[in-house]
């Protein structure tokens, strides 16, 4: 689960700043204290922490939900890669989302969809320096940037109850530069909320259990309106003499959208006309178009960004077995599949401007490397990885 923060004019570089990192902390133990947390507690949670973490800066400047095009940020999530891990997920766990889905009410398929998109099926947790302290990282974002101090302080002492609770040990407090843990990437606050023992070993453990992780997820989502049985919404045609704009944020069950001529591109009726839905089109005529329902809205409780709720809606029906999307992004270019990126990646290695793994994902170093390629060789400086700069590398 992420949350937007942002640190803006922030410095590490004082010569006093570890020192009064310290204090911060020392002083901190009263606000604990008041919300029951033992000084044992505190002292195992923030053993080893001395200085703020200035990832956590770097981290915080960059969330690719706010700042990247809506194709690239599905281009890099859902990949046949997702799409296949999902599929073998599904069948590795069949036992556990049976249980899940008849207690929650969750399509399976949306519960690995998060999954995927927070930690990669769990591969994320297993990579060197992917986790650090969360005592450490939201101890940082509270001591340095006002604007989110509250929501830290907050995180913070929730982070302690886990611990307190036995949930997981003080040094088991692991996670991303924002204080999100486990494999479904929940916040301190949203774990106290929401976190289940679904495994029944007595402990509400998201770091070590699929299955208590994924009902967990479930859970969040039921608490904030899901709708069992009903889907995220539907890609459409929008006729030209129709005006997306004009309909703004207005909610319309489907059968009066279907009298402004909006139909689905696979050409089937919807399937319940009562259904209440928003028109979205996010880059303009040129792209695809959607009815949102109410279970896109509770994705977004999970993650605020429309780009993230698409992402999961999207990649829950293709691991179902669904289609990609019939109506292309507006992209200017050609993209390439996932053999030519990572053909794309080795060059890129190989020219010494990256030094990523090879897994097809054009992420933020893939681009950082087309880039400098680019400008070296006198192309448009845009970072896409495209079947003309592909052919360009090939020739070089």
């Amino acid at each position: 689960m992420i949350v937007s923060v942002c640190l803006v004019g922030a410095s590490f570089d004082e010569a006093n700043a570890d020192t009064k990192f310290r204090k911060w902390i020392s002083d901190f133990y009263s606000v604990a204290a008041q919300s029951g947390i033992s000084k044992s507690t505190y002292n195992a949670v923030f053993a080893g922490v001395t200085e703020p973490d200035p990832d956590v800066m770097k981290s915080a400047n960059y969330q690719p939900e706010f700042v990247s095009k809506m194709w690239d940020y599905l281009d890099a999530r859902i990949t046949s890669r997702s799409i296949e891990t999902g599929m073998e997920m599904k069948k590795k766990y069949k036992r556990w989302l049976d249980i899940i889905e008849r207690k929650y009410g969750v399509d399976r398929h949306i519960l690995l969809a998060i999954w995927s998109m927070e930690t990669s099926y769990g591969a994320a947790l297993e990579k060197d320096g992917s986790l650090r302290s969360v005592a450490r990282s939201l101890a940082t974002l509270a001591y340095a940037d006002p604007k989110r101090r509250k929501f830290a302080r907050k995180q913070l002492v929730a982070a302690m109850k886990i611990a307190q609770n036995g949930d997981i040990s003080a040094s088991g407090l692991r996670g991303s530069w924002a204080g999100a843990m486990g494999h479904t990437q929940f916040i301190p606050t949203s774990f106290l909320a929401w976190a289940v023992d679904i495994d029944g070993d007595g402990r509400r453990d998201i770091w070590n259990s699929v299955p208590d992780a994924l009902a967990s997820a479930a859970n969040l989502l039921v608490k904030n309106g899901w709708r069992s049985g009903k889907t995220w919404g539907y890609e459409v045609i929008v006729p030209d003499n129709v005006n997306p704009d004009k309909f703004g944020s207005k909610s319309r069950n489907l059968a009066e959208w279907s009298k402004f001529g909006i139909r689905r591109v696979s050409g089937k009726r919807f399937p319940r006309p009562d259904d209440k839905a928003n028109l979205k089109v996010f880059t303009g005529r040129n792209g695809p178009a959607f009815l949102m329902l109410k279970n896109f809205f509770v994705l977004k409780r999970y993650n605020n960004a429309d780009k993230y709720a698409l992402a999961v809606g999207h990649l829950a029906d293709r691991i179902r077995g669904g289609d990609p999307f019939v109506q292309d992004w507006p992209r200017g270019y050609k993209i390439l599949d996932d053999e030519e990126k990572k053909e794309l990646q080795v060059h890129l290695t190989r020219l010494g401007l990256y030094d990523g793994e090879i897994d097809g994902n054009i992420g933020s170093g893939s681009r950082a490397a087309i880039k400098i390629y680019q400008k070296r060789n006198g192309l448009d400086v845009d970072g896409f990885a495209s079947k003309k700069l592909l052919a360009s590398i090939r020739g070089n």
